[in-house]
């Protein structure tokens, strides 16, 4: 892609000269939006963040530029080990999508010491992105956390259950996506989401009934039955 690392200024070059009207319009269908937006696909952003490794200040100054293609790749090329919980907070509180959300969780958060923290502290944010992030944290450690306990989870349960009636589209599909997730990790963790989502089920609320339903709908089917059984 390129003849050196990248620094921050060919960085920039590159991805104007990269950009995709046309992605940019297909990304805002998909409510893909921030201060800037170039079209650079996540592939094309990861081939960039292998070339440049780990690199805590260039992170920061990319998180400043505050267009979706910097900030992903800062989330991307910031060492987890070296993010300080208040960095953590200055940057979920500027998540401005659901994309930007999720990669930086996926590519930076969740491998942090303060991830477990973070997801119950999260859940109880009013701010729809703050919000979300706990529950994608959920999500996301049921995933790659492969050393935790399963019974770990459980503490996640009653938070899910609180937050069913929350129907800002955002945060019910994080609410669903954890509680799906967890309930994929083990057979053990399978039979306590399926109890969960009964039981929140009964609620008089549409959101929660949605909640409820999709992810039974999955958590109940053979596809995944067979695999946990396995």
């Amino acid at each position: 892609m390129m003849t050196k690392t990248p620094e921050y200024p060919d960085i920039i070059t590159f991805l104007e000269s990269h950009a995709d009207p046309k992605a940019i319009e297909g990304m805002a269908r998909f409510k893909i939006t921030a201060k800037t937006v170039y079209g650079v696909s996540i592939p094309l952003l990861r081939n960039m963040a292998k070339e440049i490794g780990r690199n805590h200040e260039l992170s920061l100054r990319l998180w400043q530029n505050e267009s979706r293609e910097t900030r992903i790749l800062a989330g991307m090329i910031c060492d987890p080990k070296m993010v300080a919980e208040d960095l953590m907070e200055q940057w979920v509180k500027d998540f401005d999508s659901w994309e930007i959300c999720d990669q930086t969780i996926m590519n930076l958060f969740e491998k942090t010491s303060f991830a477990w923290d973070k997801a119950v502290e999260w859940s109880l944010n009013k701010e729809e992105f703050v919000k979300r992030s706990g529950f994608v944290l959920m999500a996301r450690l049921a995933v790659s956390d492969k050393k935790a306990d399963d019974k770990r989870f459980e503490q996640f349960f009653p938070i899910i259950k609180r937050e069913v009636h929350d129907d800002r589209n955002f945060v019910k599909k994080a609410v669903n996506w954890a509680l799906r997730q967890i309930g994929k990790r083990s057979l053990y963790l399978n039979e306590k989401a399926v109890k969960t989502a009964r039981e929140i089920k009964q609620a008089d609320s549409k959101c929660a009934q949605w909640i409820a339903h999709d992810a039974l709908r999955e958590l109940e089917s053979e596809k995944i039955q067979s695999r946990l059984k396995k």
